[in-house]
């Protein structure tokens, strides 16, 4: 028989496996859980002891906090969801609740793919032949709102050059390092298409320019995260984080401290930094280091000037934060894109236009700017302390 003793109360119990029924046997005290038996000189000890073990009993058969993680892949990324739960939910619960997202995402990429059949390649084939096209109440609403995100961009942001980044190669699931045709690229240019030049009357779209065609590519994610967080608070979880790609919106909190999250180094596997993220706050970034390919020792992004036609090739990388406020997600994935493209004279100016004091900025030489808003909140590996400069 196992046996134990713990001194409460001054006085000596002991722990034994356990006997049919409480009993007082020569004074002594014996009560039976079921499972052990613990003996104590004196009621005194005895009621301290059942204090005690009622106490690890409650701990024990109180909800426990969880953190549910699921992965997945869409929009040509790796998704992976975190769900923080205080002990109210089940996995089962927190299961059906990853199902629903995945599923919202997956009915996205299908309906907005932009080189495979679907409602938005439906719209380009449309506005190549000079026809109007009715498209869903979800999809013009979200047309209206990307014309808004790219005028703020000064067009730097245009989801309407769709032809132009299949020329470039990039609306393929595999890309081959290969320059396009420059009298193509040329073309394009003297076409001048832009989102701006969609007329949107309420489910109808159409365009003068023949040459417009949709890609959201740089627009969906952010789309998506918004989504995910309806979805995840309509199942009653609103702690979560959620990164698509490295674009990530937090929901709440993780046991009542902020998720934590990291920014990818362009060129290394380590992170570049790493920061807090609080409820309701976004983050996107535009990389040359996601879909690009390498040419005679040059790399091209599918991040792609209109004004030049090729990619842009002054950044690395953009990070934008946008602090809790409707569609936040909707706006790390698409103002990260201008100030990408503008470079290191104009980049904090089209940051500003979005309403965005946090930002980071790693140039093509590799030094690092950071708004003085992000860096006091961010840790930065001392390796690269020295090659960041704060800018107001």
């Amino acid at each position: 028989m196992f046996a134990n003793s713990k001194r409460y109360a001054g006085e000596t119990c002991k722990f034994y496996v356990s006997v049919s029924y409480p009993i007082k046997y020569r004074q002594v005290f014996i009560v039976d859980f079921s499972f052990f038996a613990v003996i104590c000189p004196s009621a005194r000890g005895l009621r301290r002891v059942l204090l005690a073990v009622g106490l690890c009993l409650l701990a024990a058969c109180a909800p426990q906090p969880q953190v549910w993680h699921q992965e997945g892949y869409v929009f040509g990324t790796r998704v992976d969801l975190s769900i923080y739960d205080d002990g109210g939910h089940t996995r089962d619960a927190a299961t059906a609740a990853f199902d629903d997202v995945l599923r919202e995402f997956d009915r996205l990429h299908r309906a907005w793919h932009a080189w495979q059949p679907s409602e938005l390649s439906r719209l380009n084939e449309a506005l190549a032949a000079g026809r109007t096209a009715q498209v869903s109440g979800e999809l013009a609403a979200l047309l209206q709102e990307a014309q808004r995100l790219s005028a703020l961009g000064d067009g730097l942001f245009d989801p309407g050059i769709g032809r132009l980044i299949a020329l470039w190669g990039f609306q393929a699931d595999e890309f081959a390092p290969r320059l396009p045709d420059r009298e193509a690229v040329q073309t394009f240019l003297r076409t001048r298409p832009g989102i701006r030049q969609l007329h949107i009357e309420h489910d109808a779209v159409r365009s003068e320019n023949p040459a417009v065609q949709i890609d959201l590519g740089g627009y969906a994610k952010g789309y998506a995260l918004d989504r995910a967080a309806e979805i995840l608070r309509q199942h009653g979880f609103h702690n979560a984080l959620i990164n698509i790609g490295g674009n990530l919106l937090a929901l709440g909190s993780k046991g009542g401290t902020p998720w934590r999250i990291g920014i990818q180094h362009p060129r290394e596997g380590a992170p570049l930094a790493t920061l807090p993220l609080y409820d309701g706050e976004a983050v996107g970034t535009s990389g040359d280091y996601q879909r690009y390919f390498e040419l005679d020792g040059r790399r091209y992004s599918h991040l792609i000037d209109p004004r030049s036609g090729a990619p842009a090739q002054g950044t690395q990388s953009l990070t934008v934060l946008v602090t809790p406020r409707p569609q936040a997600g909707v706006i790390s994935d698409a103002a990260s894109k201008a100030p990408f493209i503008a470079g290191a004279r104009h980049w904090r100016d089209y940051t500003r236009r979005y309403g965005i004091d946090h930002a980071l900025r790693v140039d093509a030489d590799g030094s690092i700017q950071i708004t003085r808003a992000l860096r006091a909140r961010t840790q930065l590996p001392a390796r690269i302390q020295a090659q960041v400069q704060v800018v107001e």
